[in-house]
C-alpha cells in the first residue's frame, strides 16, 4: 500500500531527547504507568462482568470506557517503550499508518462514548422514573456499537487521504508515535487540502460530542438545583463527578492538539498534551471511577472475599481430612 505512494519505507520517531539517565527514568515511569493502567482498567472490566450489581447501563459504559483506555494506551505505549531501549527508533511505513489509524479510531470512539455517557446521566437524573425503560441493556449495547461505528466512519476519508500522500524524505517524526500533524510535515506534496479536512473533522467530532455533553449537563444542573434536599443534590452530583473529571482531561488535551490552526502548533507542546491522552487519562480512569464509587468498592471487596474464601476452603477440607485419618 505504502510503496506505491512513497519512497520512504520507514520513519524514525525522535521521542523524548535527553541524557541516558533521563531516558532510563522516563522508561521506568512510562512502564510503571502502563502496567498500572492495564491492571486498573482490566480490573474494572472484570468487576462489571463478575458482579451482578454492576450490570447496569452506567457500569457497562464505564467498562467500555476502560476497554477503550486499554486499547488507546496499548496502541502507543508498547512501541514507545521498545524504542526507548533501542538505539534506532524506527517504525515501518505500514506500521506507522496502522498505529495512527487505530489511535484515532479508539480516540474518536471514546469521544462519542463520553457523549453517550453524559446522555445516560441526563436520563438518569432528569427522568429517573422512566430511566429503566429508556436505558435498557439492549439500548446500551446499541449506543456502544454506534460509538464504534461513528468513530470508524469519521476516519475513512482522512485516512485514505494521508495514505495516498507521497513521502520522499526526510523520514524523521518529531513525536513519540505516528501522529497526523508531524506526519503531514514529512510529505513532499501540498497537504493544505488534507489539513483542512483533518481540522474540520477533528473540530466537528470533538466540538460536536462536547456540545452534547455540555447540553446534557446544563439540563442536569438545572434539574439538580431544583431538588429541595441538600443531601439529594449532593447524591445526584456525585454520580456525575467522575465523568466530568474524565471529560475535562480528555477533551482539554485533545482540543489543544487538534482544534487549532496548524501554524500555531508547537510539537513540543503537542507531545506534552499527547501524554495526557495516552498516559495520564488512561492511568487515572480506574482510580477516578473506583475510588470515588461506592458500588465499585463494594464489588471489589466482595470479590476479594469470595476469592479468599475459595482459596482457603480446599485447605480447610484437607486439614479436616487429615484429622479424620489421624483419629482412625
Amino acid at each position: 500500500m505504502g510503496k506505491q505512494n512513497t519512497s520512504v519505507t520507514e520513519f524514525i520517531l525522535l521521542g523524548f531527547p535527553g541524557t541516558h539517565r533521563f531516558q532510563v527514568l522516563l522508561f521506568i515511569a512510562f512502564l510503571s504507568s502502563y502496567l498500572v493502567t492495564l491492571m486498573g482498567n482490566i480490573l474494572i472490566m472484570a468487576l462489571v462482568w463478575a458482579d451482578y450489581r454492576l450490570r447496569t447501563p452506567m457500569y457497562l459504559f464505564i467498562a467500555n470506557l476502560s476497554l477503550l483506555e486499554v486499547l488507546l494506551t496499548s496502541t502507543v505505549m508498547p512501541k514507545m517503550l521498545v524504542n526507548m531501549v533501542n538505539k534506532r527508533n524506527t517504525i515501518s511505513f505500514t506500521s506507522c499508518i496502522v498505529q495512527a489509524y487505530f489511535y484515532f479510531l479508539v480516540g474518536s470512539t471514546e469521544f462519542f462514548l463520553l457523549a453517550v455517557m453524559s446522555s445516560d446521566r441526563y436520563v438518569a437524573i432528569c427522568y429517573p422514573l422512566q430511566y429503566a425503560n429508556i436505558m435498557t441493556t439492549q439500548a446500551c449495547l446499541r449506543l456502544v456499537a454506534a460509538s464504534w461505528m461513528w468513530g470508524f466512519l469519521a476516519l475513512i476519508v482522512p485516512t485514505i487521504l494521508v495514505v495516498r500522500l507521497p513521502y520522499c524524505g526526510p523520514n524523521v517524526i518529531d513525536h513519540f508515535f505516528c501522529d497526523v500533524t508531524p506526519l503531514l510535515k514529512l510529505s513532499c506534496s501540498n497537504t493544505w487540502t488534507i489539513e483542512v479536512v483533518e481540522f474540520a473533522m477533528s473540530s466537528l467530532l470533538l466540538l460536536g460530542s462536547l456540545l452534547v455533553t455540555v447540553v446534557s449537563y446544563a439540563f442536569i444542573i438545572t434539574t439538580v438545583l431544583r431538588i429541595p434536599s441538600p443531601k439529594g443534590r449532593q447524591k445526584a452530583f456525585s454520580t456525575c463527578t467522575s465523568h466530568i473529571v474524565v471529560v475535562m482531561l480528555f477533551y482539554g488535551s485533545s482540543i489543544f492538539i487538534y482544534v487549532r490552526p496548524r501554524k500555531s502548533h508547537s510539537l513540543d507542546l503537542n507531545k506534552v498534551a499527547s501524554i495526557m491522552n495516552t498516559v495520564v487519562t488512561p492511568l487515572l480512569n480506574p482510580f477516578i471511577y473506583s475510588l470515588r464509587n461506592k458500588k465499585v468498592k463494594e464489588a471489589l471487596r466482595d470479590t476479594l472475599k469470595r476469592k479468599l474464601y475459595s482459596f482457603k476452603k480446599p485447605q480447610l477440607v484437607s486439614k479436616r481430612g487429615n484429622c479424620v485419618k489421624n483419629e482412625r
